[in-house]
């Protein structure tokens, strides 16, 4: 080999090792060569089409979670958003009698006001998203819960499935298909589609650039003119999107909403952010890896019932895997540095 091609192999390999979705992938073949060896259920296409459906109901919020983060923001309060958005477009679509697809953009409207004034609360204050989106959170929470028993005289909503639009609506937000006898949700195309977009964002723009560069250095970004706060409030505002989109389809799938839902799972999304390459410092993460890291989810939670083992495991295996992402991510980082 000469030592041309030793360079290109040495820069080839460095390129590698500094994917951020890297350590998310080699946990992903584990995990799938270890659920296909022990568990026969799990080899099937009626399976596989559940792992991917799992993975995308956490993937989508995920994504724009993790595109937060490579800006260098945290939003605790996207678990809860979620059943905020939802409850709301039910509330206003029985109290109102309006068109379900009326209703869904008005909670779109609410969502996205929820993201803004997030954004606008970090970008302007300077309080850590940490402990803004945690207040959003515990107000998000109780507005949830208060104002459904005010509304309903209980915690779960009534029916709309009567309601005008509502059939068409089902069908963009939590319609399913069948390819070789396997029903499919439509969710999981809506998903790869965001992943796809998002990777476009990221990596083919200047505002992808901008995302990645306010994460890195904050300071640095704004001396060469990239408009932080703003991207700040567009990301807070995304994040405020995927909840209304994966909102409408818990609504449109279930009919009902029970006002508690939602809670503990802002937590799932920075996990599978985190162990699909994104850095808890910012600055460093892909749309892909975010995505592996919500199918490694989606592959754990039901790998664990195809394998008849207990459920408990399943957060077990979710804390190992976040470990091992962390430390891999480190270590290739630090390789990268000394080289």
């Amino acid at each position: 080999m000469s030592a041309d091609d030793r360079l290109r192999t040495r820069k080839g390999f460095a390129a590698l090792i500094r994917r951020p979705e890297l350590a998310s992938l080699l946990g992903f073949l584990v995990i799938f060569a270890l659920f296909m060896a022990v568990a026969p259920a799990f080899r099937s296409f009626d399976a596989m089409a559940t792992i991917l459906y799992a993975s995308s109901t956490l993937g989508i919020v995920a994504l724009a979670v993790g595109l937060l983060m490579v800006g260098g923001e945290f939003d605790l309060s996207a678990g809860v958003a979620v059943t905020t958005a939802a409850l709301a477009a039910t509330m206003l679509n029985y109290n109102l009698h309006l068109n379900s697809w009326v209703g869904a953009f008005l909670a779109l409207g609410i969502s996205l006001a929820i993201g803004a004034l997030n954004g606008v609360l970090v970008s302007r204050t300077g309080i850590d998203s940490f402990l803004i989106t945690l207040a959003a959170f515990l107000m998000l929470q109780g507005l949830n819960l208060a104002v459904t028993k005010l509304v309903t005289g209980q915690v779960a909503t009534p029916t709309i499935a009567d309601m005008e639009g509502f059939p068409s609506a089902r069908a963009v937000f939590a319609g399913t298909f069948t390819i070789g006898g396997v029903r499919i949700s439509v969710l999981i195309l809506w998903w790869l589609a965001f992943v796809a977009v998002a990777s476009f964002v990221l990596f083919r723009t200047k505002y992808g650039n901008w995302i990645t560069a306010v994460g890195g250095d904050e300071d640095a970004a704004r001396a060469v003119g990239v408009p932080v706060g703003k991207v700040k409030i567009a990301l807070f505002m995304t994040v405020g999107f995927a909840a209304w989109f994966v909102g409408m389809h818990t609504l449109f799938a279930f009919d009902s909403i029970q006002a508690g839902q939602g809670v503990g799972n802002e937590f799932l999304y920075i996990i599978a952010a985190v162990i699909g390459g994104c850095a808890m410092t910012g600055g460093r993460g892909t749309a892909v890896g975010t995505a592996i890291g919500a199918l490694i989810f989606g592959m754990t939670n039901q790998g664990i019932v195809y394998a008849g083992w207990n459920p408990d495991w399943f957060k077990f295996f979710l804390g190992a895997m976040l470990l091992f992402a962390v430390f891999t991510n480190t270590s290739f980082a630090n390789l990268t540095k000394r080289r």
